[in-house]
């Protein structure tokens, strides 16, 4: 199940926001600075949202999508910003169906596009990523119209 992140239910997904941080080998993770700045987060933020992904209770992922705008379309496009799921419950679809939530919630907020980059070496992901229909750059930028 997927739901929106907020204060009733912030501090779940902040140890797997750490565990994000850590597998791209963030310095001096600050506990306290993550839930400051998650907060301002939430279904009715004009700056975005985050989405948690639970499987009887245990949160096992979660993605968050920030808006920005494009001045080559002169349009706001979403960005999927973070994408993570803990590894012991990779390839189980997770992944994709956040993304998917996130291209709806990305439609629904009037965005023309979700768009994301991954790192040149994150191949596991871009298993998934290659999977959808998306288009890719050779930046390793995928953007998903919507």
């Amino acid at each position: 199940m997927i739901e929106s992140v907020g204060e009733d239910n912030l501090k779940d997904v902040l140890p797997l926001i750490r565990k994000y941080q850590e597998f791209y080998g963030v310095d001096n993770i600050c506990d306290v600075d993550n839930e400051k700045f998650f907060s301002q987060f939430g279904e009715n933020s004009s700056l975005g949202c985050q989405f948690v992904y639970r499987n009887n209770g245990d949160v096992l992922g979660f993605a968050t999508v920030y808006f920005s705008f494009t001045s080559t379309i002169a349009k706001k496009v979403a960005v999927l910003n973070d994408l993570y799921s803990l590894p012991e419950a990779r390839k189980q679809g997770i992944a994709t169906k956040l993304i998917e939530h996130c291209r709806e919630y990305a439609s629904q907020s009037n965005a023309v596009r979700l768009q994301w980059v991954t790192a040149p070496d994150n191949n596991q992901a871009q298993l998934v990523y290659d999977k959808l229909p998306v288009n890719k750059s050779t930046w390793n930028f995928y953007s998903y119209n919507v």
